[in-house]
């Protein structure tokens, strides 16, 4: 894959890795942002993956974009960086299986937004979260005004984009911008975990991650007859048929599935 975003499988837990690499802070270059749409068309597919964590390393997530690209740009061509850069992001948001971000350190501007995109952020005791763009007299342009604000509510958003203030891990959480606190010395291995346990869940969890994504912005009922559509295909899985015989058979939770 790409210089600076490497991508692993681990075959035995069905469970793909996403590594930012580039030192000393992992900013996020227009090259960054292509790699990353490349690996999610590979990871898109794959049927041998079925959950997908996403780490900056020990010390730092990504602490936002490559400023040094920004000279360059005239209005037309941050508009079309930001334009592939929700793309790439989007990419994330819709991959099939089930993502986790583990931060350690900052994740700020772009950093966040890819964070943002996963279905879990896992975070260290030491991150910090923000959108510093106002700083630099701009605004986040990779779905972090979006994202931040249906995470977050409206109100920290507004609070964490018009002022650039950082958040720490405990702020974070109160503001259910994460969904956990760790120690950093195993806060990746303790993503894994996680993504592991979900890697060894049904077929039918495709369908639970796709019902809630597409009708998150529906209206209601518009967003039950996504529900119902899922509901129906999750009855064509090898899984549904082994979970239901195994709940009349033993009881509930001791199903064993294959992801198919």
């Amino acid at each position: 894959m790409g210089e600076h975003v490497h991508l692993d499988r681990n075959a035995a837990d069905r469970v793909a890795t996403i590594r930012l690499d580039r030192p000393k802070v992992n900013a996020i270059s227009a090259d960054m942002v292509a790699d990353l749409s490349d690996i999610c068309d590979e990871l898109r597919d794959d049927a041998s993956v079925r959950a997908v964590v996403i780490t900056g390393g020990r010390n730092v997530f990504a602490a936002g974009a490559d400023i040094s690209e920004f000279p360059s740009f005239d209005g037309a061509a941050a508009h079309a960086f930001s334009r592939r850069f929700n793309r790439s992001l989007l990419a994330v948001e819709q991959l099939p299986q089930i993502t986790i971000s583990a931060v350690n350190g900052y994740a700020l501007g772009g950093g966040l937004e890819v964070a943002l995109s996963t279905d879990f952020r896992m975070a260290a005791e030491d991150a910090k979260f923000g959108v510093p763009e106002i700083q630099l007299g701009l605004i986040p342009g990779g779905g972090g005004t979006q994202r931040l604000a249906r995470v977050a509510g409206v109100t920290m958003a507004k609070e964490m984009v018009y002022t650039g203030m950082h958040v720490d891990a405990e702020t974070a959480l109160a503001n259910r911008i994460v969904s956990s606190i760790h120690d950093p010395d195993t806060l990746l291995d303790e993503a894994l975990a996680k993504a592991a346990r979900y890697a060894a869940g049904p077929a039918a969890l495709r369908q639970a991650k796709e019902a809630i994504m597409e009708g998150l912005h529906l209206p209601l009922d518009e967003a039950i007859e996504v529900e119902a559509r899922k509901f129906g295909e999750a009855f064509e899985t090898e899984d549904c048929t082994t979970g239901v015989q195994s709940f009349l058979e033993n009881g509930p939770g001791k199903a064993t599935f294959t992801g198919r």
